[in-house]
């Protein structure tokens, strides 16, 4: 790996031993606390971010690093219209590593283009968030123990929903996975994803509006937020916000080993009162993705330590 712009610039092989080397890093994180001193990674945010930016930081400090860059487009020469391309050019200069966030598709993928140090797609737009796909693999392969032969139920904003769309991608891999889509039908996934990934795969979905009617029949259901920024229309926002609440009347119709994930910022989508159910695991996803970032940050600048 040169960049990770897309989770599907993986292989399965990739994947599995990013995921073992978090693992190694959760049972002895003494041994990689030095294996970056010297590095620097620069975290470019065009978009505001509390976990990403963060655990990005936290992972690199951890890793015995150091972090430069910027938390919004107006913080960098971006508002006096200089380019991603040139951006990069001079942020290679001072690191040794980027990840970074933009509103714009493909933005990461320029960037990268023109860029002597790796870059990794920290978001962008509503196109991929592949460092959310591998922290919600390593907490989902941590829990339940496994990759395939899972139901998993994505929920809420599919249509715009970076996240969904990378997991989904990734998920495709790995045999015996079965997709139930619930959202409103404004905001059903994307037709390319549809075609291009669920059909060309032959994989098993369906698509429905309730989801009361489907919470038996999931191991995972991934909840996400409608998210304000991705409408045009403050009015179509209103009316759908509220489509999927989960609270603890919901809770009572899934299994008892059902997890529930969430990348994060929540809204109202998920009711506080199920926090401390035990299978409300969204707060240790965020723990993972610390993790995983660390393994990749290693992976990417190979400075793996040997065994």
């Amino acid at each position: 790996m040169r960049h990770l712009i897309n989770a599907l610039d993986l292989s399965v092989d990739d994947i599995n031993q990013l995921i073992t080397l978090a693992e190694a890093i959760i049972k002895d994180p003494e041994k990689y606390a030095k294996v970056c001193a010297g590095k620097i990674l620069a975290t470019c945010f065009y978009e505001p971010s509390t976990r990403t930016r963060l655990s990005f930081e936290s992972a690199m400090i951890h890793l015995g690093g150091q972090v430069i860059g910027f938390s919004s487009e107006e913080s960098s020469s971006a508002s006096k219209g200089e380019s991603v391309a040139d951006t990069i050019r001079v942020i290679s200069c001072y690191s040794d590593i980027c990840a970074m966030r933009h509103p714009k598709e493909g933005a990461p993928l320029v960037a990268s283009l023109h860029s002597s140090i790796p870059v990794i797609n920290a978001g962008d737009g509503g196109h991929n968030h592949p460092t959310q796909t591998l922290t919600d693999l390593l907490t989902i392969k941590n829990l339940k123990g496994h990759l395939d032969h899972l139901t998993v139920g994505f929920c809420g904003d599919l249509k715009f929903g970076r996240t969904v769309h990378s997991l989904i991608g990734a998920m495709v891999r790995y045999p015996g996975v079965k997709f139930i889509l619930i959202s409103p039908e404004e905001l059903k996934i994307p037709d390319y994803l549809r075609k291009d990934t669920l059909d060309a795969n032959h994989i098993d979905y369906k698509e429905v509006n309730v989801l009361e009617d489907v919470l038996p029949e999931l191991d995972l259901l991934y909840m996400t937020r409608v998210q304000r920024e991705r409408f045009f229309n403050e009015e179509d926002y209103i009316r759908l916000k509220d489509s999927f609440i989960l609270d603890r009347n919901k809770m009572k119709l899934a299994r008892e080993d059902m997890l529930v994930l969430h990348p994060l910022p929540r809204v109202n989508e998920i009711a506080t009162e199920i926090d401390d159910d035990p299978r409300a695991v969204y707060f240790k996803q965020v723990q993972y993705g610390v993790y995983i970032r660390m393994a990749l940050i290693m992976t990417l600048l190979e400075v793996i330590p040997s065994c």
